[in-house]
């Protein structure tokens, strides 16, 4: 069997530039080299989505949007990380070898604890324990497959970090029983500029949707923040929001162009917006049409995901029963 590839993405919605940049394209373009593992993360979505329809409608829409951006479930393994139902148990084996402390430094928990602290509130306040142990829920997605590589974005290198530390703990105390995975970080696309110029998030509402509906998708490209230069004025390109998106879609040539353009005088903002727009629509013409078929095909969708919880079991039992027979629980 070829070392596996784990990728898994929560429930948040119509996927934007950013997702599929730094994590969409390149996970998918393991499936050359790997064995893909890819699952939507609806456990994760617990801790903060409470409306069930709403979670129900988002599993949908984000597993339509990886089958409508190239994942073939014919040659990787696509599945809902609820219908696995030995994560809940290997979670509980790796919570137990897991420090307290080690998870107090997430960046998740560190960050939900600044906020209120700035805001005079107990440090605790409001936070579950499911986004404390959150951690130990990822690691336990990735080690229950014997998951050799995991990509991921930069700020996500953490994760990774903590589930090595969870993994080694374990084998320490009861021998070489789980892999140690390695991440594996695009450079290239470690930080994805938004409209505003901060990362591209949905909590900073700065996103270009992928499949949003054509009119929408061009009225959020024109909102790229720029500065007030004329056409004719010359510009710097480096750090430049919309020359740092041009350049993920725009063909070689034409990018040198550009930023002729952008050090000559000639870089007129508003038809570049408009340029950046079409190439945009015309990279994901074939991914658009995809979705827009996928989506209320659910039928399809729970047979795919269905399928692929079957064969992702088929991997995770024997890992499983390694963990129960090395700590003497069967």
């Amino acid at each position: 069997m070829k070392p596996i590839a784990l990728t898994g993405i929560k429930p948040t919605g119509n996927p934007h530039l950013g997702n599929y940049l730094g994590m969409y394209r390149p996970a998918l373009r393991l499936m050359e080299n790997y064995l893909g593992m890819y699952f939507v993360a609806d456990l994760h979505a617990l801790n903060t989505m409470k409306d069930p329809e709403m979670l129900n409608a988002l599993v949908y829409e984000v597993a339509a949007s990886w089958l409508a951006l190239g994942l073939d479930p014919e040659r990787a393994i696509f599945f809902r990380q609820s219908d696995i139902p030995e994560i809940p148990e290997f979670t509980y084996f790796l919570a137990c070898s897991t420090s307290k402390g080690l998870l107090n430094r997430a960046h998740a928990y560190k960050a939900a604890m600044d906020e209120n602290l700035q805001l005079g509130h107990d440090p605790d306040e409001g936070i579950n324990t499911g986004l404390f142990y959150y951690p130990v829920l990822m690691a336990a997605d990735i080690l229950l497959y014997g998951s050799d590589v995991v990509p991921v974005g930069l700020d996500q290198k953490q994760h990774i970090e903590i589930t090595r530390d969870i993994a080694e703990a374990f084998n320490r105390t009861y021998g070489k029983v789980l892999k140690v995975p390695e991440g594996l970080i695009d450079e290239s696309v470690m930080s994805i500029p938004g409209i505003d110029g901060r990362k591209m998030s949905k909590s900073y509402n700065n996103t270009i949707p992928i499949f949003a509906p054509e009119k929408a998708l061009r009225k959020q490209v024109m909102r790229i923040v720029t500065d007030s230069k004329r056409p004719e004025d010359p510009k710097d390109p480096q750090g430049d929001n919309l020359f740092n998106l041009l350049q993920f879609f725009a063909s070689p040539t034409r990018l040198e162009e550009i930023r002729y353009l952008y050090i000559n005088g000639g870089a007129a903002y508003g038809s570049l917006k408009k340029e950046l727009a079409d190439l945009i629509l015309s990279h994901f013409a074939e991914a658009r049409q995809k979705f827009s078929k996928l989506i209320d095909d659910h039928a399809y969708i729970d047979r795919v995901l269905t399928d692929g919880a079957l064969k992702a079991r088929e991997i995770a039992k024997p890992i499983l029963s390694a963990v129960r027979k090395a700590t003497g629980i069967d």
